[in-house]
C-alpha cells in the first residue's frame, strides 16, 4: 500500500480497480451483474438498496408485453409526455430492449405479478394507452427488484460492495476520468480514498434533496450531476424536475408516496369542500400527465383549499392488500385510507435532466459512463412517463456492460485493496443550515411554477453559498442546482415539468433540449449575481 505524507489527499493503493460503479440502486446492480465475471468495485453511501430511489419506486416498470400492445404504442405515449423533446431513437431502443431486460429479471428472482394462468399480469398508469405496467403486489415493484438483485449480487464473487462510501470527486487526467474519491463512513469519516480506474460508471441516482419537499431517500441531493459537470460533462435538460402529484401530506422528509397506481385504479382528486377539481382542467382528469395534475394539486394547496386522494370506493377495503405500502404510511399517520381521502402535497420525484449519454451510456469524457436518473439519455423528453424510468434503468445498464466489455481488455484482478488516508474537510451535511436554506429556496424558485424573478432571487442565493463555503459535497450540490437554475430562467416558456407563470404557453423557438456545461451556467450566474 502507498503512504501518502501529504495529509490533504487521499491514499490509495499501487493497483487499479478494472471498473468502479457509484451507486447501489437499480442501475449500478444491474450493469454490475451484466458486467460478470469481470471484477467491479460497487461504492454505495448507504447499505446497498437503502440509499436508492429505485428501491422506493411504488410503480413499477414499463414494457410493451401484452398481446394488444406494441413498441409503436409505448412510443407514442413516451412522446406525448415529453412534449415535443424526446429523443425518439433512443426512445424506440429502450422500448425496443425492455421485454428482454423485464427476462432478465425474471431470471434474477424478481416476483412480479402473474395471473392465474401464470402470465405476467399488467396494469396501467397515467397517460399509458395500454396496461404495459409490470409490478409487484400492487405497490412493491421496486423494493422486490432491489431484494432480488442484491441477493444475486451478493452471491457474485467478481462484485466488491463498499457500503457507505460516498463519492466526492471524479479524478481527471486530461480529458479522461481516472478513478474516484470517496470517503467511507457513510462520508463523515476523516479519511478519504482514492479508487483508479479503467472505467467509471456514474449511477448515482437523482436531485431530490435539493428541494424541500421530496419522494427520494436522502441520498439523492444531485451529487452525480454536479461531479460530472465539475469533471467538464455535458449536462442535458437540467431544467426538466417532475413533481410527483401525490406525495402524502403527513410532514414526513422525505415525503411517502401514494402511487400513481391508485389513480390508475379509479382513485380521485379533491378538495377540501369535495370538488374533484381535475375535471375541471384536463380531459383525463386524475390520468392527464403528472405535471399537469401537480399543478392542479399545488394551486388547490396554495389557495388553502387542501387537496386529497379519495380511494374509499376505488379501492376501499382492499386498500391494505393491494397497496399495502400506501397504506402503512397513512395508518402511521392516523389516516386510515379505506375510510378516509389521504392529503397530498407536490413533491419533487424524478429529474429528467442530467449528465448527457449516448445510447451505450457514454458521457462527454472518456473513461465516464452513467446510467439511471443521474442521466439524460433524451427518452424522457420535458416530462417522463411513468414507469419508464425503471426500465431506462435497466436498459442502459445493460449497454454500458456491453460498451466497457468491447472497449476494455478482459482483466482479472480480484486483489481488492484496502485504503486509508486523510483530509481535514469533514462534513455533516444533514444538520446543515445552507443546505436547509439552499432546498427551502429551490423549492421556492425552481419549484412547480417558477418565474424570472423568482429564479435570479435563486441563482444569487447559490453563488453566495458557492463563495461562502469550502465544503466539497454542498459545493457540488450547489453546481447542480445552479444548472438546473440557470437552464430553467433561460428556457423562456412553459414545457412539460418546467412551468413559468410569466412564460405561460409552449414556445416553438424552444422546442429543443438543453446543453449546458458548469461553465455556461457559472457565466450566466456571474452576469446576475454581479
Amino acid at each position: 500500500m502507498a503512504t501518502n505524507t501529504e495529509s490533504m489527499r487521499p491514499q490509495s493503493w499501487q493497483g487499479i480497480d478494472d471498473i468502479v460503479i457509484i451507486g447501489g440502486g437499480l442501475a449500478g446492480l444491474f450493469c454490475a451483474l451484466k458486467l460478470s465475471p469481470r471484477p467491479v468495485t460497487v461504492l454505495a453511501a448507504a447499505p446497498i438498496g437503502h440509499g436508492a430511489s429505485s428501491a422506493w419506486a411504488q410503480g413499477g416498470i414499463a414494457a410493451a408485453m401484452s398481446p394488444g400492445d406494441t413498441f409503436d404504442k409505448h412510443l407514442a405515449d413516451t412522446l406525448a409526455a415529453g412534449a415535443g423533446i424526446v429523443d425518439e431513437k433512443m426512445a424506440r431502443l429502450m422500448i425496443s430492449e425492455g421485454p428482454d431486460r423485464i427476462r432478465d429479471l425474471l431470471a434474477y428472482g424478481v416476483p412480479f405479478d402473474r395471473d392465474l394462468e401464470g402470465h405476467l399480469l399488467l396494469s396501467r398508469e397515467a397517460a399509458h394507452s395500454e396496461r404495459r405496467i409490470v409490478r409487484v403486489k400492487g405497490d412493491q415493484a421496486g423494493r422486490a427488484i432491489m431484494e432480488a438483485l442484491i441477493a444475486t449480487v451478493r452471491k457474485t464473487p467478481s462484485i466488491r460492495i463498499m457500503e457507505g462510501y460516498v463519492v466526492e470527486e471524479l479524478v481527471t487526467e486530461g480529458k479522461f476520468i481516472s478513478g474516484v474519491v470517496a470517503r467511507p463512513d457513510a462520508g463523515q469519516s476523516k479519511t478519504r480514498v482514492a479508487f483508479p480506474a479503467r472505467a467509471v460508471v456514474l449511477c448515482s441516482g437523482g436531485i431530490g434533496h435539493l428541494y424541500q419537499v421530496t419522494t427520494n431517500p436522502a441520498e439523492a441531493r444531485g451529487a452525480g450531476v454536479g461531479m460530472a459537470a465539475k469533471a467538464g460533462a455535458m449536462i442535458a435538460d437540467p431544467e426538466f424536475v417532475q413533481f410527483h402529484p401525490t406525495a402524502i401530506d403527513i410532514g414526513h422528509d422525505p415525503a411517502p408516496l401514494a402511487t400513481e397506481a391508485l389513480r390508475g385504479d379509479g382513485a380521485i382528486l379533491v378538495n377540501r369542500a369535495g370538488h374533484r377539481f381535475m375535471t375541471d382542467l384536463h380531459p383525463d382528469a386524475e390520468l392527464a400527465p403528472r405535471d399537469i395534475v401537480a399543478r392542479g394539486v399545488f394551486a388547490e394547496v396554495k389557495a388553502g383549499r387542501g387537496a386529497f386522494l379519495d380511494c374509499t370506493r376505488a379501492v376501499g377495503a382492499h386498500f391494505p392488500d393491494l397497496f399495502p405500502t400506501v397504506y402503512a404510511s397513512c395508518r402511521s399517520a392516523g389516516i386510515d385510507p379505506v375510510h378516509d381521502p389521504i392529503p397530498v402535497v407536490p413533491a419533487v420525484h424524478y429529474h429528467m435532466g442530467g449528465v448527457l449519454v449516448d445510447a451505450d451510456g457514454k458521457t462527454s469524457i472518456d473513461g465516464l459512463w452513467a446510467a439511471g436518473e443521474v442521466t439524460s439519455t433524451g427518452v424522457h423528453g420535458a416530462n417522463r412517463l411513468a414507469s419508464n424510468s425503471l426500465l431506462e434503468a435497466v436498459v442502459f445498464a445493460a449497454r454500458i456492460a456491453e460498451s466497457i466489455k468491447g472497449m476494455l481488455p478482459e482483466s482479472t484482478l480480484y486483489e481488492w485493496p484496502k485504503n486509508a488516508g486523510e483530509n481535514d474537510d469533514l462534513v455533516t451535511l444533514e444538520d446543515s443550515p445552507d443546505l436547509t436554506r439552499l432546498r427551502r429556496e429551490m423549492s421556492a424558485h425552481a419549484g412547480v411554477i417558477r418565474d424570472a424573478d423568482g429564479l435570479k432571487g435563486l441563482i444569487r442565493h447559490i453563488v453566495k453559498l458557492e463563495r461562502g463555503t469550502k465544503r466539497v459535497r454542498l459545493s457540488t450540490m450547489a453546481a447542480t442546482a445552479k444548472l438546473i437554475a440557470t437552464a430553467a430562467l433561460l428556457r423562456e416558456e412553459s414545457r412539460g415539468g418546467h412551468y413559468r407563470s410569466d412564460c405561460p404557453e409552449p414556445v416553438e423557438a424552444f422546442r429543443h433540449r438543453t446543453y449546458m456545461t458548469l461553465k455556461d451556467a457559472d457565466r450566466i450566474a456571474a452576469e446576475i449575481a454581479g
